[in-house]
């Protein structure tokens, strides 16, 4: 089945979201037994968790993790799905491709999982990808990478709840180019993600009139940054910036230190400060410049009550924070992957009829006949098209700009700015 052939399948995914919109309140006063006694099997529906608790991306597993039990719980106080409760077996892959790999396996020969998901870094999802195309196991990534949608991996892995980086910088772009300047600087983490920036935004700007004039390669483990600094041109006129990790918040500040009072126009992907306060000491040379967020972390003035919804059940404050500690900075821009995905998946077994793992390829087929996805509850994020041949999502991006210590949207781009040619047909693979 095909996105085209999307009559029956996404009119039955549609009528479940609305059955779960109406439904959710009444399911919920019933008593935890009597919401699965109408499934044919009260057995739990397992989904293996290949989450990052350690290594350089745990502050991301951690809210991943956070928004995973969140959305698992509203979903087993609706009725769970096809009538039979989620479970979560959670394996940590250290944020290594390797161990990504095995973690997979695990799930699939071990724990008798029937799907896998979770996964954020792009070298964890690349490691991993090709051991569940061959245990057949369905795959549902939350990175960002341009690797599922390029055709690199296989029919059983899928990207349904978030963007990827090649749409997001092709929509970057041109705002770039036309507000704050055409020569560029680009710094970014010396792996697949980062080279995805590299390629893709710099083939983007070229197309909005801009010119690369450096592109600054560091490695995602790296500790101090001041010594590729003295590489940025004097020329730019743009800095982009792009990093991840545990250093994240060393890296802001030594860019401040090095440019001083006077910098050029910088743009960044909220990457460099997921999970940091933007009030931080040292921060203070960031006011006035943009960043993308695929989430804005700060509540706007008109905060759609989808995301005042899904905030509240996370519990994350109007500043991204836990309710629990305002210390505690969320990875707002990407964690509402995990949330949105667990609902693709709950409407792709409930269109699919899903009973167990020897349905697996239904469950497929049935997600990859979804398109629209309307801003909900479900997808707090805003409106999503899914694109069935390339398992890849597309959806509205936001640049915010810092004013006074507060993330102010300045521009939402639309989904057609996002979408690009396929480079790839899954579903002439076979299941």
């Amino acid at each position: 089945m095909t996105k085209d052939q999307k009559g029956p399948a996404s009119t039955t995914r549609r009528g479940a979201l609305k059955t779960l919109a109406v439904g959710g309140a009444a399911a919920a006063t019933l008593p935890l037994w009597a919401r699965y006694t109408h499934a044919q099997s009260a057995a739990p529906i397992k989904i293996g968790f290949q989450v990052h608790r350690t290594g350089i991306g745990a502050a991301y597993g951690r809210w991943y993790d956070r928004t995973t039990q969140a959305a698992v719980r509203l979903i087993n106080e609706a009725g769970g799905i096809n009538g039979r409760p989620i479970e979560i077996v959670a394996e940590d892959d250290g944020t290594d491709a390797k161990r990504g790999a095995e973690v997979v396996e695990k799930f699939a020969t071990q724990h008798n999982c029937d799907v896998a998901f979770g996964t954020l870094f792009s070298h964890v999802v690349i490691g991993s990808a090709p051991r569940a195309g061959e245990l057949k196991i369905p795959y549902f990534v939350v990175s960002e990478g341009h690797h599922v949608a390029s055709g690199m991996l296989n029919r059983y892995t899928l990207q349904p709840g978030i963007t990827d980086v090649k749409s997001q910088v092709q929509a970057m772009a041109p705002f770039v180019s036309q507000n704050l300047g055409k020569k560029v600087t680009m710094i970014f983490p010396d792996f697949a993600f980062g080279h995805d920036h590299r390629d893709y935004f710099s083939a983007a700007m070229q197309a909005a009139g801009g010119e690369i004039l450096e592109l600054i390669a560091i490695p995602p483990t790296e500790t101090s940054f001041t010594k590729y600094f003295p590489r940025i041109p004097r020329g730019t006129e743009v800095l982009y910036h792009v990093m991840v990790g545990p250093a994240v918040l060393t890296f802001v500040k030594e860019l401040g230190e090095f440019f001083g009072p006077s910098r050029p126009e910088m743009f960044g992907f909220i990457d460099s400060l997921e999970a940091v306060d933007i009030a931080s000491p040292g921060l203070e040379f960031l006011e006035g410049s943009y960043f993308w967020e695929g989430n804005p972390r700060h509540a706007q003035a008109d905060q759609s009550p989808f995301d005042a919804f899904y905030r509240e059940q996370v519990g994350v404050d109007a500043r991204g924070a836990s309710v629990s500690d305002p210390a505690d900075v969320s990875t707002y821009a990407h964690m509402f992957g995990c949330w949105e995905t667990l609902y693709v998946l709950k409407a792709g077994m409930e269109a699919a009829g899903y009973q167990g793992t020897g349905d697996r390829a239904k469950l497929i087929e049935a997600v990859e006949a979804m398109t629209d996805m309307p801003h909900s509850n479900e997808h707090p994020q805003g409106a999503k098209r899914f694109n069935g041949k390339t398992h890849q999502v597309f959806g509205h991006q936001y640049i915010t700009q810092v004013q006074d210590g507060f993330l102010k949207l300045a521009h939402t781009t639309s989904i057609e700015d996002t979408l690009y040619p396929d480079e790839v047909d899954y579903t002439t693979q076979p299941l």
